[in-house]
């Protein structure tokens, strides 16, 4: 092999560690339980271990979503096979988002069922979304109907029907201390104000219950796919969607949740909270 082409090797080989060094390493974590503050990259040797890795956020946060995509990115690089949980998704839209994974409808025929499920804008998730159609990677729909969720918020969980229990397969809602406390804590004394407070309560109990059985669902069937749930910071923090994971399963999960100066920092955040928390940029 002449110089020049040892040279012209050597510089596509420095290039490719730059971008690997780029696409992770600007993305630091705080390991909750060492108490230290680590690159993506030095975490992604445990992160795969996990058959479930929550990934929180605040929905109208671009660059919480950024960090959502640099965890399924890392992961996906690294050799794992990847499929994405959504709490903006319904499960009976799960048709819509194999076709939109598989190439099969168009973005702007997408975007009608995003706007359909979600209130939030597109460009805020579409690197996300985007990233899963090139790769084709699963996304999965894990919620429950938002007229549910809504009737359970706006009137109790005993308000509904026999026929809609009956969809919510094998959900109840007893509210425990621990629960109340926690949603206290997470969404506010008054959660959303103008709801009584325990149906609210039980709302976030369903919501939290449906999503970590259709989780645990997909993963049963897909027994060599870890599972990055994307899911508001409420619901992945460990009280919440782990909580009821853990009520039916001992599959091993981590808990990543995005940095605030005012509520989740290394100072506020223990182990029983969650096991990273994604750091600002």
């Amino acid at each position: 092999m002449n110089t020049k082409l040892k040279i012209i090797l050597l510089a596509v080989a420095v290039c490719g560690q730059v971008f690997q060094a780029s696409a992770y390493g600007e993305q630091r974590l705080y390991d909750v339980k060492n108490g230290t503050e680590i690159t993506l990259q030095q975490a992604v040797p445990d992160l795969r271990r996990n058959r479930l890795i929550l990934v929180g956020e605040y929905h109208s946060f671009k660059h919480h979503h950024q960090a959502q995509l640099r965890v399924i990115k890392a992961l996906r690089e690294a050799g794992v096979k990847v499929a994405i949980g959504l709490e903006m998704f319904r499960s009976d839209s799960q048709t819509e988002l194999d076709q939109w994974v598989t190439g099969e409808t168009s973005p702007k025929d997408f975007q009608k069922v995003f706007y359909d499920n979600w209130s939030f804008t597109w460009p805020t998730y579409s690197m996300i979304f985007e990233y899963a159609r090139k790769h084709r990677l699963p996304m999965i729909g894990l919620n429950v109907p938002r007229r549910i969720t809504r009737q359970v918020a706006q009137h109790g969980f005993a308000s509904l029907s026999p026929e809609q229990k009956g969809r919510l397969e094998n959900v109840t809602c007893e509210i425990g201390p621990k629960y109340e406390n926690y949603i206290r804590q997470a969404y506010g004394a008054h959660g959303h104000g103008r709801f009584n407070f325990n149906y609210f309560c039980e709302a976030q109990l369903v919501w939290d219950k449906v999503m970590a059985l259709r989780a645990l669902e997909y993963l049963s069937v897909h027994p060599d796919t870890v599972m990055v749930l994307l899911a508001g910071t409420g619901h992945t923090f460990k009280r919440a969607i782990p909580a009821q994971i853990r009520a039916q399963s001992d599959i091993p999960l981590a808990v990543l949740v995005p940095h605030d100066p005012k509520r989740i920092t290394p100072q506020t955040v223990a182990i029983e909270d969650a096991d990273y928390i994604l750091m600002a940029p």
